[in-house]
Parts: structure tokens; C-alpha cells; sequence
């Protein structure tokens, strides 16, 4: 007799659910671990680029006092130009450096416990106290003294900001000479700045320099010199390891500026060399300032694309985590559905072989179960199935049909879902939104079945913005095919830069035309379309109404229906196209929508009208875009109420800022 394994022998001595208990708890252990480390290496890495992110918005108000300090103490020797009839500005600065002060309270308030901030800038805002209420008391010496001191404090105070908030550690080329510029190089290269000012203020009112004063320039000018050509070179390396590739096109022309400016300076000074050079050293002064500004301004755009690289990274991470996530309770859901099946097909098994097994011991062979079996247990009742062969071949075929259409409506089902994603993932989103300069933008689409036929979109391409939207006849997977078309057509038209609105529509409705007959459809859109450049607004297309209400409260409607054509309907439509032009003001605020929102039903058959979407309009139009769009769509629904949304509702709200 061959003996039997450990294994074997726990397995005999165990029932099904302990043997599938046992299993599923030794493979769970080590799945656990896994999901437990990767999960906490992603959250320790989100919590590296927020705590970077903290760090950014911690130095935002340093950067005021960085600007507003030295200013202070340039003033007190600006006044003693008489050449300079300027008022009095110091107690602004004062103003701006409490405010400086006051918001950087509130941000240590809420991260100084993180960043260890708090003791640093309680010393820093108690000198700034002293200095207000003993400033009557000092000389212009002691004031420099003091002034250096509260520089000098406020630079420490950004280092450790640098050190506690993983900013000097960021892992990223692009990101970390980013941090590179604003925590160290630029701060570095504004100190410099205000120390040529100042030295230049003080020798202009002396109107002579000393050995001494000329050489502390030039070694300033060199020291400048020298940080800004590592710098553009460590930008220039960010730039080329930018995989979103936002770096260069929106931080390369202030790069230039600043750095054309700082060299012109630095070539300025050199002329300090030559003892015998006639130097006007009030031009240092007015060129400081410039390249102090210049300075700045990149600052302030450095550090707004850090925080953009820094969130994106975080949001990489928090869909990575979320995938790991579902990818660990499906394989989990399905374990256990696999692990309930098994048992229960099992369990069958056993009861229909007892029950077999019973009526076959009373001699009723007509009642026989039949079992489809194909593991080690069917080959137990392969008898059974022999005997059932032919009522076995008939369920069979049942199954088969029954599966074929099953499988059809999953196939139905699954390409109207693709369509519907498709369609909201080509929908504009917030951040497109929130970049068009001059315009607040909101809007909404709700498809009245799983795959709607209404179109709109805001898109930008080299400073153009372009605003559409329309209405494809009917709704459903066509028409939501036709809108995705639409989409297509216009995006393609808009790359390609062409102006003219003529020949914009015309090409839409051509290719949209030409499909249309291929698919051998009857379906066609309307479709208007809006250039916005500073405030002006060119609208052509046929489609509902546009309506803008001024920011008094005045109301006008453009009707559209001699600007255009329905799109692909007819193949040429070129006749049919024309234009009209709306200036809009700060304030005003223009609606486009579709007649799912005009012809909304409620359960009395009355029609939410135009007369009433203005009225909402007026009603809510000091308020912003998204506010306006949400008291639309809720005033629609509130009308709506149970009755049945019968057609696509979109709408589309811009104010002109």
C-alpha cells in the first residue's frame, strides 16, 4: 500500500470549506503584505510632493517680505534725494509688510507643526514689533543693521522651509530645478539685486564713490553674473527633462527677459573697472529695480508650474494607488466567487448523485439527473450522463442560444458604454476651462439615454479659443456617434488654423456631410461656433438662440438662424454661412443651450421656455459662471420634477471677466 503524503492526509481529514478556508488564508497572508507595502510606499510618496506642495505655499508670503523689506530701507535713502519729488510711501511698505506678516501667520498656523516652522517666524515677527515701535529711535546705521537682520532671518526661515518640506530633495530634474530657482537661486540673486540699489542710492547722494564701494559692485555684479548663468543653465536641463513638456513654453520667455536684463546690468557695472569711466550711478538704481521686478514675476510663474508638476505627480500616484486598489478587490471578488462556486457546484453534485442514486434504487430510471460535469467528479457520473445523452444534447443547445444572447446584449450593452465614456471624455474639463484668459467658464451635459446627441466645447490652439456647440437630431448611440464626429472635425479645423468662419463651417459640414451618407443615416445637427479675443466675440452656425445679459441687467438675443446651415444635410453650405460680432464688457454674461433645456416637460406638458431661462439668467448674473450654470440646471429640474427627461440637456454659461 503507497503511504500517503502529510499533505494528502489533511486534506482527507478536512471538510470543503475547511480545505478552501486553509488555502484562501495562506494566499491572502502574503497578497496582504504585498497590497500593505505597496500601498505604503505610494501614500509615502503623496505625502513627499504635499509636503513639497506646503513648502511652496509656506514661501509664497516670505517672497512679500522679501520684496517689501528691502524696498523700506531703500526708501529711507531714496529721500534724501532732492532730486526725487516722490511721497512718502513708507508707510505702505509698512502696510504691505504687515500684511506680508499677518498672512504668513495664517499659513504658519497651519503648517508650522509640519514644516517646524513656528519658533523661527515667532522671533522674526517679534523683531519686525520692535523695529515699528523703536524705528524713531535709531540711526540710519542702526536701521541697516536692523533691516539685514530681519533679511537675513526671513532667508533662514525659507532655508528651513527648503529642508523640513522635502523641497531640497525632490527626486525629478524638472521639478527640482525648479525648487532650485525659487528657494535658492532667485532669493539669492534679489538679495544681490537690492544690495546694488541700495550701495547705488547711497553713493548717488554722496555723489562719489569710494575704492571701496566701487569694488563691492563690482564683485556684487559678478556674484550676479555668475547665478544667472546657473541658473538658465539648470533651467535649461529642467526644461529638457519635462516630460509633460509645460516647462518651456510658459517659463522660457520671463527666463529670457530676467536674464537679459540681469547680463545688461552685470555689462553695466563692468564699466566700473575703468577708474577713469564717467558712471551715472542713479541708472543702477532705476536697472536694479527692473531686474528686481523681472525677478519676481519669474518667481511667482516658477513656482505656480512646481506646484502644477508637484499635484500632477500626486494625482499620478493617487490613480496608481486607486488602480492597485481595484486590481486587488476584483482578484479578491473573484477568489471568492470562485471559491462560493466551486463549493456550491461540489455540494450539487453530491445531492444530485444521492438523488440519483435514490431513484435509480426504486427502479425510476426516467427521473435521472443529468450533470455537465467535466472535473473528477463528472467522471463519477459520466453513467448518468450516457443515459441522458440525447435530453443532454437538447439542454445544450438551449445553453448555447441562451449564452449566444446574452453575449449579444453584454456586446450592446458594453459598445453604448464605450460611446457614453468616450463622449464625457471629450467633453472640455475644468483646468481647459480655467485657462482661457478673460473668460469664466461653466458647463454641463446630461444625455437623456446612455448616449446623448448634444455637442459642446471650449478649445484653445495658439492663443485662439474657440466655442462650440450644437444638437445632433435625436439621441441614442447614431446621434452619439455623429456629436463624436462633430467634436472631431472641429478640433482637426482648429489645429489646421483657419480663420475664416466660412470655410470652418463649410469643411465641418463637408466631412460631416460625407459620412452621413456613408452610413446611409437621415440625421443632421445644428451647430454655432464663437472666436473670443479680448472681449469680442464672433458667432456663426445655425443653432438656438444665443443670449447675452449685460452686467446692468439689459438682455439680448442673437438669433442664428440666418448665420448657417443644419451640418450635413446638404454638401455645400458655404452660401448659408455668416457672422456677427458681440463686444462684451466686464460682467456680462452670454448662455448657449439646446432646446433640451427650452422644451423640458414637467407633468402638466408645460415647456420650461426661453422667457424663464432668461429670467434665471438675470436673476443670478452677478454671480459666477458655475454659480449661474448650477441655479439653471437646478431651476430646469425643479420644473421637471417626475416627469421623464425626453431630450439631451446642455448648456454652456461664459462672463466675461
Amino acid at each position: 500500500m503507497q503511504r500517503k503524503s502529510l499533505g494528502i492526509s489533511l486534506m482527507n481529514r478536512l471538510s470543503y470549506p475547511q480545505k478552501f478556508s486553509t488555502i484562501a488564508f495562506l494566499f491572502a497572508m502574503p497578497l496582504a503584505l504585498v497590497t500593505y507595502l505597496l500601498i505604503s510606499e505610494i501614500n509615502s510618496r503623496i505625502d513627499f510632493a504635499q509636503k513639497e506642495i506646503y513648502g511652496n505655499e509656506y514661501l509664497r508670503p516670505l517672497r512679500q517680505l522679501r520684496e517689501y523689506i528691502p524696498q523700506l530701507q531703500f526708501l529711507n535713502y531714496q529721500r534724501l534725494n532732492p532730486d526725487l519729488q516722490e511721497s512718502d510711501r513708507g508707510a505702505d511698505l509698512e502696510a504691505k509688510i504687515d500684511v506680508g506678516f499677518h498672512e504668513l501667520e495664517n499659513t504658519d498656523r497651519r503648517l508650522g507643526s509640519v514644516l517646524a516652522t513656528s519658533e523661527k517666524f515667532d522671533l522674526i515677527y517679534q523683531d519686525w514689533q520692535n523695529f515699528k515701535l523703536r524705528r524713531r529711535d535709531w540711526s540710519r546705521e542702526t536701521y541697516d543693521v536692523i533691516y539685514q537682520r530681519l533679511l537675513t532671518d526671513v532667508n533662514r526661515l525659507s532655508d528651513r522651509v527648503g529642508d523640513t518640506s522635502n523641497l531640497i530633495l525632490d527626486p525629478d530634474l524638472d521639478t527640482y530645478y525648479l525648487m532650485d530657482a525659487t528657494l535658492l537661486k532667485l532669493p539669492e540673486m534679489q538679495k544681490i539685486l537690492s544690495e546694488i540699489r541700495l550701495l547705488s542710492q547711497k553713493i548717488t547722494l554722496s555723489s562719489n564713490a569710494t575704492a571701496e564701494e566701487r569694488a563691492q559692485l563690482i564683485a556684487l555684479s559678478g556674484r550676479l553674473r555668475q547665478i544667472s548663468r546657473d541658473m538658465a543653465a539648470n533651467m535649461e536641463v529642467g526644461f529638457n527633462n519635462n516630460p509633460r513638456g509645460n516647462l518651456r513654453p510658459r517659463l522660457s520667455e520671463s527666463l529670457k527677459i530676467f536674464n537679459s536684463q540681469a547680463n545688461q546690468l552685470s555689462k553695466n557695472l563692468d564699466k566700473l573697472i575703468t577708474t577713469t569711466a564717467f558712471v551715472q550711478y542713479d541708472s543702477y538704481v532705476t536697472e536694479s529695480e527692473q531686474v528686481l521686478d523681472a525677478s519676481f514675476q519669474l518667481w511667482d510663474e516658477t513656482l505656480a508650474e512646481l506646484d502644477i508638476l508637484l499635484q500632477a505627480r500626486i494625482d499620478g500616484f493617487v490613480g496608481r494607488k486607486q488602480s492597485v486598489s481595484i486590481f486587488i478587490v476584483i482578484i479578491l471578488a473573484i477568489v471568492i466567487y470562485l471559491f462560493l462556486a466551486f463549493y456550491r457546484a461540489v455540494m450539487r453534485t453530491v445531492f444530485v448523485l444521492d438523488e440519483a442514486a435514490k431513484s435509480m434504487a426504486s427502479g425510476n430510471l426516467s427521473d435521472k439527473i443529468t450533470l455537465d460535469n467535466r472535473d473528477e467528479l463528472g467522471q463519477v457520473v459520466g453513467a448518468f450522463n450516457r443515459i441522458a445523452g440525447a435530453l443532454v444534447s437538447a439542454n445544450q443547445e438551449i445553453t448555447v442560444l441562451n449564452d449566444r444572447l446574452k453575449a449579444e446584449n453584454m456586446r450592446m450593452s458594453a459598445e453604448l458604454d464605450v460611446t457614453r465614456k468616450i463622449q464625457q471624455m471629450l467633453l472640455p474639463k475644468d483646468r481647459e476651462l480655467k485657462e482661457v484668459n478673460g473668460l469664466d467658464i461653466a458647463g454641463f451635459m446630461e444625455p437623456a439615454d446612455e448616449v446623448g446627441g448634444d455637442y459642446y466645447d471650449v478649445l484653445q490652439q495658439d492663443g485662439r479659443v474657440k466655442i462650440g456647440i450644437g444638437d445632433v437630431t435625436g439621441h441614442g448611440l447614431e446621434s452619439g456617434v455623429l456629436m463624436i464626429m462633430v467634436q472631431t472635425a472641429v478640433r482637426t479645423l482648429l489645429a489646421y488654423d483657419e480663420p475664416d468662419s466660412v470655410r470652418f463651417l463649410s469643411a465641418v459640414n463637408r466631412a460631416i456631410y460625407d459620412n452621413v451618407q456613408r452610413m446611409k443615416s437621415d440625421k443632421n445637427a445644428s451647430l454655432a461656433l464663437l472666436d473670443y479675443e479680448q472681449g469680442m466675440l464672433k458667432l456663426s452656425g445655425q443653432h438656438e438662440e444665443m443670449i447675452v445679459v449685460r452686467s446692468g441687467g439689459a438682455v439680448e438675443r442673437f438669433d442664428t438662424i440666418d448665420l448657417g446651415f443644419p451640418i450635413g444635410l446638404d454638401a455645400d453650405i458655404a452660401d448659408f454661412v455668416a457672422e456677427t460680432i458681440v463686444q462684451l464688457h466686464s460682467g456680462d454674461v452670454v448662455v448657449l443651450y439646446t432646446d433640451g433645456i427650452t422644451e423640458a416637460e414637467n407633468m402638466d406638458k408645460v415647456l420650461y421656455g426661453l422667457e424663464r431661462l432668461i429670467e434665471a439668467i438675470q436673476i443670478n448674473r452677478w454671480r459666477s459662471a458655475s454659480e449661474i450654470r448650477h441655479a439653471v440646471i437646478d431651476d430646469v429640474r425643479s420644473h421637471i420634477g417626475e416627469q421623464k427627461v425626453f431630450d439631451d440637456i446642455t448648456l454652456l454659461v461664459l462672463k466675461q471677466q
